[in-house]
């Protein structure tokens, strides 16, 4: 189809706006105080920052992202038979997995704060949903109405109605489109682009970041070009890193460069991450930065906050943005909404997951709130059927001890 083929159009020749060559000219575009251009892709090549893309985007990727609809007596069954269970499911496109489908926007929301897709409707159903990279959109308020344009791989210009356009947005100032994440983050990632490059080439020229060669004597244009080759192949690069020098006919070494335990640089490095981190709402430890004080059971209620305080609102803005955009309003009324299932991630470790269990089951005289069937579905195993699963595990009376713990370890 004619939409299809330009998706994917920014591999390709963009169109430029004259405001994009003003700004690229005069410096305002990615600039930042540390004298770094940053983009969207300069970054990724953050280490830290790119991690915690990921983290976001994996979190919402791996979990799964299903339809659901309100039963008339009460509770919810999955809506297997609507096309927009099997699209997020199975294929949203033709190229895409969900897992693919879902991280691709996380890192366009991530990044940008904004992610664009396509709703490919015949007959008021959802074929498919096509995703667009947020360069390619321009999004224009008129009044109250919102419009956009797809900008193809040759230049061209495409309306798409705001009805087929789902939209998710990041933390917005207008409400119109999301805050540019990279453009906030922005002296946070241009600084740790500075210090790992002062690092490689720190390393590249040896261990002085800089320095000059006088002499009292006057030299000749080939023997100054000869005296630079000879000193650069003795002492530059890392193999000749902290080699002696030797001086000879009245050369003087001159250090004009901070030292690196001056600059305090792998310092700066560390804060760095952290700062990245605060940026993206993302805490060190989930990106591989922790100091000497964290303890297992404390990075583990560390990676359950990480589901509360990070992921959370992310599930919460998509799962919003997708009934606000893909379902109508008699299928919300009907009791149709999306959810993420992100029970699995919450689970604590095994002993604190039988503890709850028990209690959930009514363990030591407690009211209990859960049947078998219920407790064996959070553990992705099958339902017992019959009277034995719609009823709480027995306990032993008297004691706190419940009778059947094997239940909660999944047998």
């Amino acid at each position: 189809m004619k939409l299809f083929g330009f998706t994917f159009g920014g591999s390709e020749k963009k169109s430029i706006s004259r405001a994009d060559i003003l700004g690229a000219l005069a410096g305002l575009q990615g600039g930042s105080k540390s004298g770094v251009n940053v983009t969207w892709q300069t970054a990724m090549q953050v280490g830290a920052a790119f991690a915690c893309a990921r983290v976001i985007a994996e979190g919402l990727a791996q979990v799964p992202f299903k339809l659901f609809r309100e039963k008339a007596g009460g509770g919810r069954e999955p809506a297997r038979d609507h096309g927009l269970y099997k699209l997020f499911s199975r294929k949203p496109n033709e190229w895409q997995t969900g897992f693919e489908f879902r991280e691709m926007l996380a890192l366009h929301l991530v990044f940008c704060n904004n992610g664009y897709v396509w709703i490919n409707r015949s007959a008021g159903k959802v074929l498919e949903l096509l995703p667009y990279q947020p360069q390619q959109v321009t999004v224009k308020r008129d009044g109250w109405a919102v419009r956009y344009w797809i900008t193809t791989s040759t230049g061209e210009q495409i309306e798409i109605p705001a009805g087929d356009m789902w939209h998710l947005r990041g933390p917005s100032w207008d409400g119109v489109v999301g805050l540019d994440a990279v453009k906030l983050a922005r002296e946070a990632i241009g600084l740790a682009l500075a210090t790992e490059e002062h690092s490689a080439r720190m390393f590249s020229n040896g261990a002085i970041v800089g320095g000059t060669l006088s002499t009292e004597k006057d030299l000749k244009e080939d023997q100054v070009k000869l005296l630079r080759k000879t000193w650069e192949e003795t002492q530059g690069g890392v193999a000749n890193a902290f080699k002696t020098a030797i001086m000879w006919g009245g050369l003087k070494w001159t250090p004009r460069g901070m030292m690196n335990d001056s600059a305090q640089l792998i310092e700066s490095r560390r804060f760095q991450v952290e700062e990245v981190c605060r940026h993206f709402r993302v805490m060190p430890i989930m990106v591989g930065y922790s100091d000497k004080t964290a303890t297992y059971a404390s990075a583990e209620q560390m990676f359950l906050a990480h589901v509360v305080h990070t992921l959370g609102p992310w599930y919460a803005r998509v799962e919003q943005s997708a009934e606000a955009a893909l379902l109508t309003e008699k299928e919300l009324d009907a009791g149709y909404y999306f959810k993420f299932i992100a029970a699995g991630l919450m689970r604590g470790a095994h002993a604190d997951r039988a503890a709850y269990y028990s209690k959930a089951l009514g363990a030591g005289g407690s009211p209990a709130w859960m049947t078998q069937d219920e407790v064996r579905e959070l553990d992705e195993l099958n339902p017992m059927g019959g009277a034995a699963g719609k009823l709480p595990i027995a306990t032993n009376v008297g004691s706190s001890t419940p009778a059947a713990t094997d239940l909660s370890a999944g047998a």
